[in-house]
């Protein structure tokens, strides 16, 4: 999925879609919030955000007044109609790195074959990986073939509960040294299969 083109020419981007995405997630609780504290949650220059806060308000997703930035109606629905959600999940051991960042990607599940393209999209930016969960015949698991049910009964009733993952979706968890680019993986990584 491609939220915004880059340009062939002029000054390159030093932020992705997933920043967009995040930015827009940031705004999604309704608060306020002023461009240097976005930029600080969405791990971009202020430079960036200003690039980013220019075409969301240009697209009436945001509104922008001297009290703070706030996202419109347009820009929730924008955001709600993206199949993915983000989700708080912990993988214990199977992931490697500081942070991560989970994301619950809607109605994919036949696109994951052994996870290697979302470890891939995670490594691609600077993560450690990413990891993959999905729901193979009613089990749990992390492809190729490690069984969550079997192997950590109270985990995978855990990520069960929590993502309220069903048999089409699938999870996938950034995992990297900075929490930014954890989110950055697996919001990519996600973005690669829709």
């Amino acid at each position: 999925m491609k939220i915004m083109e880059v340009p062939q020419f002029g000054p390159m981007f030093r932020f992705t879609d997933a920043s967009i995405y995040w930015a827009l997630y940031t705004l999604s609780d309704g608060k306020r919030m002023g461009r240097k504290k976005l930029a600080d949650r969405v791990g971009i220059g202020e430079g960036s955000m200003r690039r980013i806060i220019d075409t969301l308000k240009e697209w009436n997703f945001i509104l922008v007044k001297q009290t703070g930035i706030t996202i419109t109606k347009a820009g929730q629905a924008f955001l709600n109609q993206i199949p993915i959600r983000v989700v708080n999940v912990d993988l214990g051991d199977s992931t490697v790195g500081a942070y991560t960042q989970g994301i619950l990607v809607m109605g994919v599940s036949d696109k994951i074959h052994n996870g290697m393209q979302q470890r891939d999209a995670g490594i691609k930016v600077g993560a450690t990986g990413c990891t993959t969960v999905v729901i193979r015949d009613g089990v749990l698991m992390i492809p190729p073939d490690w069984n969550i049910d079997e192997r950590d009964p109270d985990l995978a009733y855990k990520i069960r509960k929590d993502t309220g993952i069903t048999q089409n979706d699938i999870i996938i968890v950034g995992s990297a040294d900075t929490k930014t680019l954890a989110v950055e993986a697996a919001v990519n990584a996600a973005f690669e299969l829709i």
